[in-house]
């Protein structure tokens, strides 16, 4: 079991890894308030994006095969973070990139170019998409796994191609691909791995194709996988701005074990969460709450687009 080994250096996604252990205890009310951190001396707006009010839900308790029910964590405190060394954006390295590998065909694979306008309104930073690389021009370890008989690509290998590679404005630089991941030998498959302190990472949208499992793609196909991409995508980012995962709240920064309760997570950010990415980035609150309503639109994610209108009602009041 190399679970504890891995974590040191890597925020890993992984599924049904290990035995079952104690349930991570679910916080408190008072806990929660803790975990954001005080408010005093905030400006009214700023200060009541971070009250959760009746908005936030609390963290559905875990099941047996749920992440918290395999992987107890202890959480991250605003306080904890801004005290954690983290690497901010600075002038000299802003922007966001992708990194295609292997082919992205149209209407079976997410738009990259709607993924860039996701990731430039959810980070408030700018994105840019670089030419895709080939596996085949370079020495990356890939298997058959034996259990869906697909190949499979070697993490490791990626992100070290990564980091010998990145541009020089680069805050961090994520990999995509619709090619399926693992982290070791030892493992059946990752959603994706992104290095904490690195800036880079690798995410995979195999597994969010219905036909990766046999299943026939519905006429609402493209809409839940472009959702679920840009779920994994934004919370993958998360990790490389020092995010660990969330226990406070139902949270886009939550930990997942299955595609159940990757599907189950909201698409928006708790307050404690939410509150360490504008410490990191310095955005303006409600000016990327209106562009990420503007992108969910357009997307069709009534849903979201609905929860952020509610949100900025309050906000702004």
């Amino acid at each position: 079991m190399r679970f504890t080994k891995i974590l040191f250096s890597f925020i890993v996604i992984t599924i049904l890894i290990g035995c079952a252990r104690e349930k991570t205890p679910l916080p408190s009310k008072s806990e929660k308030m803790h975990a954001i951190g005080s408010l005093n001396g905030l400006p009214a707006h700023i200060r009541r994006a971070f009250e959760p009010g009746d908005d936030f839900k609390p963290v559905p308790v875990p099941g047996p095969y749920d992440w918290l029910t395999l992987h107890p964590e202890a959480g991250q405190t605003y306080n904890e973070y801004i005290h954690s060394r983290i690497i901010k954006p600075d002038k000299a390295r802003s922007k966001i990139y992708f990194q295609p590998i292997g082919t992205f065909q149209e209407g079976q694979s997410p738009s990259l170019v709607t993924l860039k306008e996701f990731a430039s309104a959810f980070f408030s930073l700018d994105v840019g998409i670089l030419p895709a690389l080939s596996l085949k021009d370079y020495d990356i370890t890939t298997r058959i796994n034996t259990f869906t008989g697909k190949r499979q690509v070697l993490t490791r290998d990626i992100l070290y191609l990564l980091k010998k590679n990145i541009p020089p404005d680069a805050y961090c630089v994520l990999a995509i691909t619709m090619e399926d991941l693992y982290p070791d030998p030892t493992w059946n498959f990752v959603f994706g791995q992104a290095s904490l302190r690195e800036r880079v990472g690798v995410f995979s949208f195999a597994r969010y194709d219905p036909a990766f499992y046999g299943e026939a793609r519905t006429d609402e196909y493209y809409r839940l996988l472009l959702h679920r991409s840009c779920k994994v995508l934004a919370h993958e980012t998360g990790h490389m701005f020092g995010l660990y995962h969330c226990i406070y709240y139902h949270c886009l920064m939550n930990g997942s074990n299955h595609l159940k309760e990757s599907d189950a997570r909201p698409m928006h950010l708790c307050p404690v969460c939410l509150r360490k990415l504008h410490y990191s980035i310095g955005f303006d609150i409600a000016g990327r709450y209106h562009e990420l309503a503007r992108f969910y639109k357009t997307t069709g994610f009534e849903k979201e687009a609905g929860w952020i209108n509610n949100r900025l009602k309050k906000i702004l009041q």
